[in-house]
């Protein structure tokens, strides 16, 4: 019979050994918990960040709507309309006849507040009128008696009792005295352009004749009273029949309409007026209806009877600077009216069925397209704002509100060539702003995609040899002593603020380079070469010389090599530059080579952020070189294989997915960097893969322009989807790494 023995104290070290474990358990599962939480959090604020980005940028590719706010009853009698349009706050539309009267209409109640008719002589009758650009609201009458009269339509603005007032009221621009231009008779088919200092008015006379009067202000300096003087001009090769005029508003150039042909003149000098170009329009057998200036004067947008629109403006040829079609709008209604806006380059167009259609130029949107209740309109203008668009047809004044808040933007604009107005041909341009008034914003991603690809192709092309080169000698031939020393040193230089980096590189290194371009070729070709023959000797030296050397610190003999080729290079810098390019390596470059030279380039700013980039990329390679398990070079090595093989045929290929993982890890950094490409580059956005020539990269484009973009506008909308674009390529990147990293852990996790 077997007897148990029970020792002292057993049941209570049991008692205490499952109280641990429980209590261990408890924390691992706590732990697995907060770690799950964490990395959900982690993944939840990803997910935020990447729909708030779409929810900025989606009302960008939104497109305009347009809705019926009011209309007004005009009285039967009243003439066809020259022009209409309202103020900016669209609660006032105003209506001028070709006759010349001006009537005011209430947006709110729906009354006529004044009307104003033409003061003309007795017996003086209306023989021509004609409508400025839409920006500048005025109008001119020519008058049977050969006079003049330009009007312009104001608004003011008072608040009594804090309420806004908005008073509409005409001036006349050329005093209350008549304005002869033609002595000899009447005025037909007026078309003028005024300034403070100029005005010109092309008119026929009552034989047909075309003529041009240019009116040149000069400001007299006892009465401070601007004097006119005149010159007069016969147009003697202008077509006798001609359906439509237009003048720039510089004073340049004269168009006239022909069925299928524009003649355009030069009339900057009056009295040499010439002949610029005959423009064929001709387009199957539609005629044309309409013929417009863009804002800017720029762009001619001619429209057919077809609905067919095309875009003209000057190009840069061997004959000078002449019109030629750019791009084509295709699929719109038979156009009856066409308009545009004051500042932007959209326009509108109806169809004698009452079909608008709204388009915008430089990013060939069709906007919208749809059908409202103004058959038959007979004139068509924006508010100032572009928010407002009155149209006079049906014998009513219609009021619409337009919502058309991003028109410059579409795909094709953002990633696409685009040919800009003054352009010699389709570029990707990214410029946002301008002091001009006419400027159209060019916001082209390619450029910043570019300069983002080019600026980290530069930084791994400087990094990548350097800390892969590092990583497998520090982890594979260094000593323990020297690796413990070197390893987090170059681990802290990760710390380093890159402010720091591109303050130095932008304000030290970018010069050294310029001053030094021979000393830095004589650098990039030596140091290798002096490295090697180092090592040479030192496999030359004798064994006893050899055992004199602390084994330990073998590396550390490089130091003093390197330092002396670097001091070498730019100490014979100056020679060689005056031997080999006569004292200036730039004007070397620039002229004889014909390359671009920046100071702030993508050489400097390689150099620089390689440096940023080094610490990572060096990290995780050393990791998974230093990790291959020592079975597997023991046994390579026991083999017979030399270090050499052993480290290319076993070592480097079990460490690969780490060593792709850091380059890809290296990568991701490199292309989201911004204080670096900020300051050591010229951040011009340019495609240009020249070493010598700068970029600008989507991070520092954001850096740069947000604080000063309108938050809603166009312009800051696109700057977040630049941010969208630059989240992709980083997110992209770092995934990858981080799946290639993990499953490197899940290999060798059993080993």
């Amino acid at each position: 019979m077997e007897s148990q023995v029970t020792q002292p104290g057993s049941a209570k070290n049991n008692l205490l050994i499952d109280g641990y474990s429980s209590r261990r358990a408890i924390k691992d599962k706590a732990a697995q918990i907060g770690v799950t939480i964490g990395g959900t959090m982690v993944f939840v604020a990803l997910l935020l960040i990447f729909f708030y980005l779409l929810y900025v940028i989606k009302p960008i590719f939104d497109g305009a709507s347009v809705t019926p706010v009011t209309q007004i009853e005009l009285s039967k009698d009243e003439s066809t309309a020259l022009m209409v349009g309202s103020d900016e706050q669209n609660e006032v539309l105003y209506r001028v006849s070709t006759s010349g009267v001006v009537n005011f209409y209430s947006a709110t109640t729906k009354q006529l507040i004044s009307s104003h008719e033409p003061e003309l002589a007795p017996g003086v009758t209306v023989t021509s009128s004609a409508a400025s650009e839409p920006a500048e609201q005025r109008f001119a009458l020519g008058l049977s008696s050969g006079e003049v009269q330009v009007i312009g339509i104001e608004f003011g603005v008072t608040y009594p009792d804090n309420q806004r007032v908005i008073t509409p009221k005409i001036r006349q621009l050329l005093g209350s005295e008549p304005f002869v231009v033609n002595p000899d008779g009447g005025i037909h088919n007026l078309i003028f352009d005024y300034s403070d200092d100029m005005m010109s008015f092309a008119y026929q006379d009552d034989s047909g004749q075309w003529r041009l009067n240019r009116q040149e202000g000069e400001e007299n300096m006892m009465t401070e009273e601007v004097e006119w003087v005149a010159v007069e001009a016969v147009i003697a090769d202008a077509p006798e029949s001609v359906s439509q005029v237009t003048m720039t508003p510089d004073h340049r150039q004269l168009m006239m309409s022909t069925n299928n042909k524009i003649f355009i003149y030069d009339i900057r000098y009056a009295d040499e007026i010439e002949l610029l170009q005959v423009l064929d329009v001709k387009e199957g057998n539609a005629k044309v209806s309409g013929l417009d200036l863009l804002p800017g004067a720029s762009s001619i947008l001619v429209s057919y009877d077809s609905g067919y629109i095309s875009q003209y403006f000057q190009v840069n040829s061997e004959k000078g600077r002449l019109y030629q079609k750019i791009r084509d709008f295709e699929g719109v209604k038979p156009v009856s009216v066409m308009t545009t806006e004051f500042y932007r380059k959209s326009f509108a167009v109806l169809s004698d069925e009452g079909d608008l259609t709204l388009l915008y130029t430089t990013s060939e949107r069709n906007l919208l397209e749809e059908r409202f209740n103004i058959a038959g309109a007979k004139a068509m203008g924006f508010s100032p704002r572009s928010n407002g668009l009155v149209v006079d047809a049906g014998n009513k004044l219609h009021l619409f509100a337009v919502d058309n808040t991003h028109p410059e933007v579409s795909w094709s604009a953002l990633w696409q060539k685009v040919w800009y107005e003054g352009y010699p041909e389709p570029q990707y341009v990214w410029q946002s702003t301008s002091g001009s008034d006419d400027f159209e914003a060019k916001l082209s991603l390619m450029p910043l995609a570019f300069g983002t690809m080019k600026a980290a192709m530069y930084a791994m092309l400087f990094a990548v040899p350097l800390a892969i080169a590092g990583a497998i000698y520090t982890a594979y031939f260094m000593s323990p002593a020297v690796r413990n020393v070197v390893k987090p040193t170059i681990e802290i230089m990760e710390a380093l603020p890159t402010v720091i980096l591109g303050f130095l590189a932008g304000l030290w290194l970018a010069p050294l380079i310029e001053d030094h371009l021979p000393g830095i070729a004589i650098l990039l070709v030596m140091l290798p070469f002096s490295i090697l023959l180092t090592a040479f000797a030192w496999y030359s030296m004798p064994d006893s010389w050899k055992q004199r050397l602390p084994e330990t610190y073998q590396e550390l003999m490089l130091v003093p090599v390197i330092a002396f080729i670097g001091w070498f290079s730019f100490t014979i810098s100056p020679s060689v530059e005056l031997w080999l390019f006569d004292g200036d390596t730039r004007q070397f470059i620039t002229n004889d080579l014909g390359i671009t030279f920046d100071q702030r380039n993508a050489l400097v700013v390689g150099i620089a952020m390689g440096f940023a980039v080094i610490p990572t990329i060096f990290s995780i390679a050393e990791d998974a070189i230093f990790s291959v398990p020592r079975h597997l070079s023991n046994g390579s090595l026991a083999l017979g294989a030399t270090n050499w093989q052993t480290l290319t045929r076993v070592v480097l290929l079990t460490a690969s997915p780490g060593i792709f993982s850091a380059v890809m890890m290296g990568l991701g950094r490199a292309v989201g960097e911004t204080m670096i490409v900020l300051m050591a580059t010229g951040n011009t956005a340019i495609l240009e893969w020249s070493v010598f020539e700068g970029m600008r990269t989507l991070a520092a484009n954001i850096a740069v322009e947000m604080p000063e973009s309108a938050i809603g506008s166009s312009h800051y909308r696109v700057l977040f989807l630049a941010a969208f674009v630059l989240f992709i390529f980083t997110f992209f990147f770092n995934t990858i790494a981080e799946v290639v990293r993990q499953r490197l852990r899940d290999r060798y996790s059993s080993l």
